[in-house]
């Protein structure tokens, strides 16, 4: 009895902020998707908020880009991720190095990520384009954050940098839990390099990719201050995010309503809690190799 009330006394402070700071506003954003609230009233309006959504242009737009930007980011986080792991797990010149240095930008603050892609972006001084007159490509020349057909990219680009070494080191990890024995047995049976890599080590790895994939596909549909800091959305909605376009509808449109950003989050979290259960069922019902 006095063990619990230990533990207890030692969990209160960390149950008492997830209650206020998580629990209540996620309990309160739900609450309000049922009413209109304006400045000095409030008013039930059940689900009109949410049938106001179906018609709602930019927040499909917004939806739309969401999803791109998290599915290409599972791709290219996680396959570069691996390959610059299996370059570390070889030993390649200068390892200890390039792991240190590859997993940097992982320590870097989403603001100041914005603003160093701001200026790699730059159409006038950017190192993107400069390096691309230089070399005689002044065809490719673009403003590439005020394109709506390659600002979104090049976010995608940005975010891809930024986290792929924390992918990088989870894989890198799980490559060095795996004996060697196994690897040395497929050697003896003929296997060559890259037979081990896609016979033997990637099956063994799938866990690990599994737990990746969900983890980079819920934080890209929350993505906001990499869109925030440098575009905000634009130009003409092709970097919207469904988290920036939220956040516009409650506090910088000024239109004095919390109810319809509210049905916005609730909807918005189903469909995120709906989608992570999903690829949760199909990596749970896939094939898992032990050893």
């Amino acid at each position: 009895m006095k063990n619990k009330k230990v533990i207890l006394i030692f969990l209160l402070p960390a149950l008492v902020f997830y209650i206020l700071f998580i629990l209540y506003p996620v309990f309160r954003t739900f609450y309000n998707s049922f009413f209109k609230i304006g400045a000095f009233r409030i008013k039930y309006v059940g689900l009109k908020n949410f049938r106001e959504i179906v018609k709602d242009e930019i927040f499909w737009k917004s939806a739309k880009n969401t999803l791109i930007w998290a599915g290409a980011s599972i791709v290219l986080e996680i396959g570069t991720a691996f390959l610059l792991a299996l370059a570390l797990f070889n030993k390649i010149w200068l390892h200890r190095f390039f792991r240190v240095a590859w997993f940097v930008p992982v320590l870097i603050p989403y603001i100041v990520t914005g603003i160093i892609w701001l200026w790699i972006y730059n159409y006038d001084w950017g190192v993107l384009n400069t390096i691309l007159r230089t070399i005689g490509l002044r065809n490719f020349v673009v403003p590439w954050l005020g394109n709506p057909k390659t600002a979104l990219p090049a976010l995608i680009v940005g975010t891809t940098w930024m986290w792929t070494g924390f992918n990088m080191v989870i894989l890198l990890a799980a490559m060095h839990s795996i004996p060697h024995t196994i690897f040395d047995a497929a050697k003896v049976d003929g296997a060559n390099s890259f037979q081990i890599v896609t016979k033997v080590m990637i099956p063994l790895l799938r866990p690990t990719f599994s737990n990746l994939v969900v983890l980079c596909f819920i934080g890209k549909m929350r993505v906001f201050d990499m869109v925030w800091v440098t575009t905000e959305g634009g130009p003409l909605w092709s970097t919207e995010t469904v988290a920036t376009y939220i956040f516009k509808r409650a506090f910088k449109w000024n239109v004095y309503d919390l109810g319809y950003p509210s049905a916005l989050a609730t909807l918005w979290f189903i469909v995120i809690f709906v989608i992570s259960l999903i690829l949760g069922r199909l990596i749970k019902g896939s094939e898992i190799y032990e050893y």
